[in-house]
């Protein structure tokens, strides 16, 4: 089992393509992990790993992991006012393709993503992310690994 101060990895499952990439990394660290949804999602009979199903709404997933994510854990999601706010609590925010996001780049995305937004109010066509990739699977796995090695370094004691 894991203690107070070891890291918890909280996944922002609804839409994550790298929830099993995060269960072999929790095992391999034996870290406990939170994979939270709006629905009911499969994941494994392991001690480890909980789901978590919340009210379906609006950013209700978002709010569960915010409120609970801290100093030395790690937030897997793609949605950036979730990084923004995970950050701002001291977690540590990966997307699922390996992208950290970091204090100094939240801004700008955060940004970026209104601008998209208010484009695509007056119809503009925005496209979206580009095709999730072998590639894209393997630079998350290495960064969530890279990231637990920060957070155990960083989590109170």
């Amino acid at each position: 089992m894991t203690d107070a101060n070891t890291p918890i990895l909280y996944v922002d499952a609804d839409a994550c393509p790298v929830k099993e990439e995060v269960y072999k990394v929790a095992r391999r660290y034996r870290l406990s992990v939170k994979v939270v949804a709006n629905s009911f999602l499969m994941v494994p009979k392991e001690a480890l790993i909980e789901r978590i199903v919340v009210e379906a709404g609006p950013d209700i997933a978002d709010d569960w992991i915010a409120e609970r994510a801290g100093p030395g854990d790690i937030v897997i999601t793609s949605d950036m006012p979730l990084a923004a706010r995970s950050l701002k609590a001291g977690a540590q925010a990966l997307a699922s393709n390996g992208r950290p996001f970091t204090v100094d780049s939240i801004g700008q995305a955060l940004a970026g993503r209104a601008i998209a937004e208010h484009l695509r109010s007056f119809g503009e066509t925005t496209g979206g992310p580009p095709p999730f990739s072998n590639a894209d699977r393997s630079k998350f796995l290495s960064s969530l690994d890279e990231a637990v090695h920060r957070a155990r370094r960083a989590k109170p004691r």
